[in-house]
């Protein structure tokens, strides 16, 4: 799934096809792709159609177009969502599921795969964030995101570190990948009980997840199959550089010991097991070797 690097990248890369152009049709291939849009494809193209877009905005994986009456057009990318920006000519992909066409001539195509991702339209807050996003914790990115408020708040968490991690109530934008990536620069375990961390360890984990996440930014985001792409088609480089996600049984960079992988809440865990020893009792559910 896209996680803070990938929605970001998209972002960036949509920002000066949309910004100030004004949106002339929108068509709608899969009904899925709006469901949280009641009033069906034809309302939803209706209420876009002669607006226009401006400066894309984010926080944690949500991201959204704002319109000039005041609402936003809101994405989620889910597992396979994708932007991409293609001229009028172009053969349409076989995963298209809503084009808006602009004034500018150019197509903004969400391609989807798995249709898991979405569009909808919201109204804004007075703060200039979705109302149905408010509930999402700021990011690492997030000029107001605090780190030390943040870290306090996770060790008042009664769950596993990778868990508290991976709630965008506490902080959001830091999925699977960048959660084992954080924790193995950490030297934690995944398992480790958050109110048994150190201040220090806290600040540490959650600062790494930034560190990452920036220097994933840089290379575009991770692709680790055709799923994820930019909006020009590219796909991101930061798998090169991953630790231990995606690893399993290779040497660990710092200390030689194989990568290991073991499941966690319907997904995998990626560590080391001599610099990411396993707490003597696991907290919570999930399997701590």
């Amino acid at each position: 799934m896209p996680e803070l690097p990938e929605v970001e990248t998209v972002r960036t890369g949509l920002a000066p096809f949309v910004e100030n152009e004004r949106i002339v049709h929108v068509e709608v291939f899969h009904a899925r792709a709006i469901r949280r849009h009641v009033l069906g494809a034809s309302d939803f193209s209706a209420q876009l159609r002669g607006r226009t877009m401006l400066l894309p905005g984010r926080r944690g994986k949500y991201m959204w177009v704002p319109l000039d009456d005041g609402r936003a057009l809101i994405a989620h990318l889910g597992m396979s969502g994708q932007f991409k920006v293609s001229a009028s000519s172009a053969a349409d992909d076989r995963h298209l599921r809503v084009r808006i066409t602009l004034a500018s001539g150019q197509r903004i195509e969400f391609i989807d795969q798995r249709t898991f991702g979405g569009l909808f339209i919201d109204e804004m807050d007075a703060s200039g964030l979705p109302t149905s996003i408010a509930h999402i914790a700021r990011d690492p990115f997030d000029p107001e995101y605090d780190v030390d408020e943040t870290a306090r708040r996770l060790r008042k968490r009664q769950q596993q570190v990778k868990r508290a991690l991976l709630d965008q109530t506490l902080v959001s934008g830091i999925g699977n990948i960048y959660a084992d990536e954080a924790l193995w620069r950490a030297q934690l375990h995944f398992g480790r009980a958050s109110e048994r961390l150190t201040n220090a360890q806290a600040v540490k984990v959650l600062s790494e997840a930034r560190t990452v996440m920036e220097a994933a930014l840089v290379q575009g985001g991770t692709s680790f199959d055709e799923m994820y792409v930019n909006v020009n088609g590219e796909s991101g480089y930061f798998e090169r550089s991953l630790e231990v996600y995606g690893r399993e049984g290779q040497p660990c960079s710092r200390c030689g010991r194989a990568i290991r992988r073991v499941a966690f809440a319907n997904r995998s865990s990626y560590f080391c097991t001599r610099c990411q020893p396993p707490p003597r009792r696991a907290a919570g559910s999930a399997h701590s070797p």
